[in-house]
């Protein structure tokens, strides 16, 4: 392609292929509105989680010897990290994805292993952290994110043979997910499972698989969950505590119970930020899994709408993202990622809303959690940089559409 097909000779005095990452360079091609709306929707919903972390975790910080701030301090720290990290992905060009997937994906899961190795530590009864000193961290959630680069990049590597079943699941289901969601479901964090097989599923479904592949692999993913659960003590009376065959409000209901409580209290429009009640040792991961609860006590049910319209707003955006993508990489790997965003969003609320049994998943961008953090503002990146190169897409396509004749009578404009 010439210089001045992809703007880079006429521009900038560069020949193409020597193009460098520049933040401002990014920032200035960066003014489409959906790129706009995909960093003030994100930065919103991580400016009011750190408001809300601050208030959810004051309590038990000052118990843990940390300060009223410890808990707000170490999230803003991540945040820190996190927002350079999105702008740095944002400014990525779309080829760097496609031409590295296989190696974040190998590094991903490499990371994963590491907490079956000493520096793996168990939480709630999931291995699923690794501890290095006073530092810790979830492998999984980096796993997330190459993960799902790694199934555009197949996807449209592959994209003459797909239609036929065996290539459609060959090796993104097999062996990719096998070996993926084994590494993270044996350290038995199912809800991790749960949310990186939707999010597998989004990412095929907008990659263009057909529905017979789509359908056998639900199928198949739906026995394995039933296996899982029915084999597992602890997960059986997580569900029959939801489904109300349990009357244990001291024990497995104690959390479940407390979060619908601490929505109740809090009505239309709330006690007040900083008045939670929940949140006095009440409410145990207040800041984290059940931070929601906490946004509906405090701000009430016009503040927890305000959180549901963004997530909404979110998914708008990153549909136009899918639809102007110029390939099918693009399209797999946004949805994706809107389905592992979005779709744990709905999950946490869910759970805290008592429609789904404790999974255990925080709320992305909302929840503290730095690992989880940074990992989603990294995917956002990911998102801007391919709505940067959709928006490139759809210049393109307009500077090549046929014009219409001089002189011409009908005054159309073919596009």
């Amino acid at each position: 392609m010439s210089g001045v097909a992809d703007g880079t000779a006429d521009r900038t005095g560069r020949a193409p292929g020597q193009a460098r990452i520049s933040l401002g360079a990014m920032l200035r091609t960066g003014t489409d509105r959906t790129v706009v709306a995909l960093y003030a929707i994100t930065l919103l919903l991580v400016g009011f989680g750190l408001i809300m972390v601050l208030s959810s975790s004051s309590i038990t910080s000052y118990l843990a010897d940390q300060g009223f701030f410890g808990g707000f301090w170490r999230q803003a720290t991540f945040a820190l990290v996190g927002v350079p990290l999105m702008l740095l992905a944002a400014a990525m060009p779309i080829d760097f994805w496609k031409r590295w997937a296989w190696g974040l994906f190998a590094f991903g899961l490499a990371l994963q292993m590491l907490v079956f190795t000493p520096l793996g530590i168990e939480v709630y009864g999931n291995r699923n952290w690794i501890q290095i000193g006073g530092f810790s961290a979830q492998p999984s959630e980096a796993l997330k994110l190459a993960f799902v680069v790694w199934i555009g990049a197949v996807l449209l590597r592959k994209e003459p043979l797909l239609g036929e079943m065996r290539h459609e699941l060959i090796p993104v289901v097999i062996p990719g997910a096998l070996i993926a969601l084994g590494s993270v479901l044996l350290g038995h964090d199912l809800g991790t499972v749960l949310i990186m097989a939707v999010m597998m599923l989004g990412a095929m479904y907008f990659g263009g698989i057909s529905w017979k592949t789509l359908g056998i692999t639900v199928f198949a993913g739906v026995l394995a969950v039933v296996l899982f659960v029915v084999t597992s003590e602890n997960r059986m009376r997580r569900l029959l505590s939801h489904s109300g065959g349990t009357d244990d409000y001291s024990g497995i209901d104690w959390q479940a119970t407390h979060g619908r409580w601490a929505l109740a209290n809090g009505g239309i429009l709330g006690v007040g930020l900083g008045n939670s009640k929940a949140k006095w040792s009440w409410l145990p991961a207040a800041d984290n899994d059940y931070i929601f609860a906490i946004i509906g006590e405090e701000l009430g049910l016009v503040g927890a709408l305000l959180v549901i319209a963004l997530f909404i707003a979110l998914t708008g955006v990153m549909l136009r993202v899918i639809s102007r993508a110029r390939d099918r990489f693009g399209r797999a790997v946004v949805g994706g990622i809107l389905v592992w965003i979005v779709g744990q969003a709905f999950v946490n609320i869910g759970v805290v809303i008592g429609v789904f049994p404790v999974l255990g998943v925080p709320l992305p961008l909302v929840s503290s959690g730095g690992t989880a953090l940074i990992a989603c503002l990294a995917a956002i990146g990911v998102v801007i940089s391919i709505a940067r190169d959709g928006a490139r897409y759809q210049e393109e396509l307009e500077e090549s559409a046929p014009r219409p004749a001089r002189g011409g009578g009908t005054g159309r404009t073919f596009r």
